[in-house]
């Protein structure tokens, strides 16, 4: 799942026409997080620099995405789940699905930003209660505790996922990325970056640099402007 979610990022981001996305569960369920029997084999080097790197490394990819992310979260949304559930702008939950962080259950502690990022983006309160209860609790629960952004009727969270991205489609696309970098940047997701890629940018439109260029390429003293 890590590698195949790193190939869609790598698709969207290629493909200047995609104005929004759509991340889902193909089951019952979205994600009820990671495979205990696959994890449970690992040394702790494997844990720590294979397991919790790369999930990580995808999941700051996913957050960090060019467009807005909509989740449809289409059942239960546990663990590495609700981690990855958390990388998206806005989540739609349809209303049987459950929520939760049971890791210490059996000894774990969330892996994939479970205690960073889901703290910026939805409270340490909220965050605290789940990793040291386990409780698993319903998508009106979970809307209370802002988890979610809506609640869509069982089947219909697809639905409601592309009658938001419709929505967001119709905007101006450049507006909304940049909204999202500066949104991003300000709940401390890679706010360095986010402040190059819109100086180079801006800078990208003046005159002086397209005299920059030109200079260079006829090996002469650029004449800058100042605009």
């Amino acid at each position: 799942m890590i590698v195949g979610l790193s190939a869609a990022v790598d698709a969207i981001d290629a493909n200047a026409g995609v104005r929004a996305a759509i991340l889902t569960g193909e089951g019952k369920g979205f994600c009820a997080g990671g495979d205990i029997a696959a994890w449970g084999k690992l040394s702790p080097l494997e844990m720590g620099q294979h397991w919790v790197r790369n999930g990580h490394r995808v999941f700051d990819r996913l957050t960090r995405l060019r467009v807005p992310l909509v989740a449809a979260l289409n059942g239960h949304t546990l663990g590495g789940g609700l981690e990855l559930a958390a990388t998206a702008d806005i989540r739609i939950a349809e209303e049987q699905a459950k929520f939760g962080l049971p890791e210490t259950g059996i000894g774990m502690v969330p892996g994939w930003s479970g205690t960073q990022r889901l703290v910026t983006r939805f409270g340490a309160a909220a965050v605290r209660r789940l990793a040291l209860t386990g409780e698993i609790v319903t998508a009106e629960r979970a809307l209370q505790l802002g988890l979610i952004d809506e609640i869509a009727p069982k089947g219909e969270g697809l639905r409601e996922a592309r009658a938001l991205c419709e929505k967001i489609a119709a905007r101006g696309p450049v507006a909304n990325i940049v909204a999202k970098q500066m949104i991003n940047a300000a709940e401390g997701e890679d706010a360095a970056a986010a402040m190059e890629i819109l100086a180079g940018s801006l800078v990208s439109y003046t005159s002086d640099l397209k005299e920059g260029v030109a200079s260079f390429v006829e090996k002469r003293p650029p004449v800058f402007k100042g605009f």
